[in-house]
């Protein structure tokens, strides 16, 4: 039977799309990761710690990102959507108004926790709640904010990243200051994003332009392609993706290479709470001169390396001042 032929009573019913303040969220901008300057001691303190396995690993890619970014080499990251949920942006955001991070690449889960971030302080719902029922995922502002930054990055001709940025930036959102992507495009740093088709709530809206999402992201690829030709004696990190980011930053990798960008002289530290195949074969294995890994809860590790870099460039007389 054709669907011009079912009757009224079989036909689907519209799509019920509800206002972002319904929903419950499991974070909130008060469970944030807080912002330290370096503390007195700590550098001693990490320094103290064995150097065997994971706490070495932790201590060579601190000294790798820290001498990188003294000599002015590339230092980028690409990020798992947990990474964000978890409220670690206002560490990444140092990082970033430091100096010290010059691509963050993710994919578009990322994106959406990021933007609700910054326009209601508070993401994440509870899918087990809201799935029986069909409502998950069917958030009015979420919809409007992400399609609409794609809509505009197509009439711009910019990356996903950059006009999410902007939107945020030019929405004048609340909670701004907590966006990785709006402070990347305040600062000009490349912040990219690298959808997978049907893997984001965004792409259940019907009014998603396609045509505009997939354009965005394929632009967000040649600009990480770039940034990734300029990783020699650079850092790559890759913290909390298991799949996507790894696949696209090996495809990264070779598009470098076949452009003639780029050898194997850098550095890549896979990040996450458990091994993952594509994560250690893709990032770790395959790229670079020496690939390492550490295996911590984010929550617990990135603020560890947060303020083991802040301490480390201070013993070094790096400048650092905030921009």
């Amino acid at each position: 039977m054709s669907v011009s032929d079912q009757s009224p009573e079989s036909s689907p019913r519209p799509l019920r799309i509800r206002p972002l303040a319904e929903r419950k969220n499991l974070v909130d901008k008060r469970d944030f990761a807080k912002v330290l300057p370096p503390a007195p001691g700590f550098l001693q303190w990490f320094e103290a710690l064995p150097d065997i396995y994971g706490s070495k690993n932790l201590k060579k890619v601190v000294d790798r990102i820290v001498t990188a970014r003294q000599h002015g080499r590339e230092v980028g990251m690409s990020l798992g959507a947990h990474v964000l949920k978890v409220g670690l942006s206002p560490l990444l955001i140092d990082l970033m108004r430091r100096g010290f991070v010059t691509h963050v690449a993710t994919n578009g889960a990322s994106a959406i926790h990021d933007w609700e971030t910054a326009y209601q302080g508070a993401t994440s719902e509870d899918v087990a709640q809201n799935l029986p029922d069909g409502s998950f995922g069917f958030w009015r502002e979420t919809f409007a904010g992400i399609n609409g930054a794609t809509k505009r990055a197509h009439l711009r001709n910019e990356g996903l990243g950059l006009a999410i940025g902007r939107t945020i930036l030019e929405g004048d959102l609340p909670y701004r200051h907590l966006s990785v992507f709006s402070e990347a495009a305040r600062l000009g740093i490349p912040a990219t994003v690298h959808v997978a088709i049907g893997c984001d709530i965004v792409h259940m809206d019907p009014e998603l332009d396609g045509a505009a999402l997939g354009a965005s992201t394929l632009q967000d690829f040649w600009i990480l392609c770039d940034s990734v030709g300029k990783l020699d004696q650079g850092v790559w990190l890759n913290i909390g993706s298991a799949v996507i980011m790894p696949e696209v930053f090996l495809k990264a990798v070779s598009a470098a290479r076949n452009r003639g960008l780029l050898g194997n002289d850098f550095t890549t530290c896979n990040f996450d709470m458990l091994q993952q195949y594509r994560a250690m074969t893709n990032v770790v294995s395959r790229p670079p001169k020496e690939g390492l890994s550490v295996l911590a809860m984010h929550e617990i590790v990135l603020p560890l390396l947060h303020q083991a870099i802040l301490c480390t460039a201070e013993s070094r007389g790096m400048p650092m001042e905030l921009r």
